[in-house]
């Protein structure tokens, strides 16, 4: 897994509440088990009409919101289904960090072990955020997740982040990271057992 340690980005303005999802990434797509080639299908029903042509009032579509690295939303992004497709589409579309004032827990969840950063702002902040994108739409924001601060111009923002899950994401480490921090002990294990347990 990628680290995420500081992301100076385009940040899109995406003012909806309760986007679900099936709304990230549509229920035909999840055929597949791998983590890319989804990006393309992010947000599929909001940014294609239905011959395909992009819609080009959908901020994802828009300059230079095509290169957003963080996406700026409303409250309860993520509900609705638990599949994990929804971070991987974000991800593959180039999304690293999403700011919002509340999640769908087990969608937060997943973000975090995929090397997304979901970051709680209230409703207030948010706004002050998508005013900064809107006017200044070149103009990056930045991400610090050591510092745990967003700076928008001269505004410069406070969020918590569990200190586990921090240490995770600024070590690039997945569940299958985890685990391999331990080899050295997983393989002493494995070969004190074997030799005390022969006939096995």
């Amino acid at each position: 897994m990628q680290k995420f340690t500081q992301l100076s980005a385009i940040a899109a303005p995406l003012d909806l509440m309760n986007v679900d999802t099936d709304m990230i990434i549509p229920k035909q797509f999840l055929k597949t088990i791998k983590r890319t080639g989804l990006g393309v299908h992010a947000f599929d029903e909001l940014r294609y009409n239905d011959d395909g042509t992009p819609k080009t009032d959908f901020v994802l579509n828009k300059e230079p919101y095509t290169k957003a690295e963080i996406l700026l939303t409303r409250e309860n992004f993520g509900c609705g289904s638990s599949r994990e497709h929804a971070p991987w589409a974000l991800l593959d579309f180039g999304i690293r960090c999403v700011i919002a004032p509340s999640f769908a827990d087990i969608f937060f969840n997943n973000c975090f072990k995929n090397g997304v950063l979901p970051v709680v702002l209230d409703d207030e902040k948010i706004s002050e955020l998508m005013a900064f994108a809107t006017e200044t739409p070149n103009t990056k924001i930045t991400v610090d997740l050591a510092e745990q601060t967003i700076t928008a111009g001269n505004q410069k923002y406070d969020f918590d982040v569990d200190a586990f899950r921090k240490h995770c994401l600024l070590n690039g480490l997945d569940d299958i990271g985890l685990t391999l921090e331990k080899d050295s002990a997983i393989t002493s294990f494995e070969q004190n057992y074997k030799s005390s347990h022969e006939w096995v």
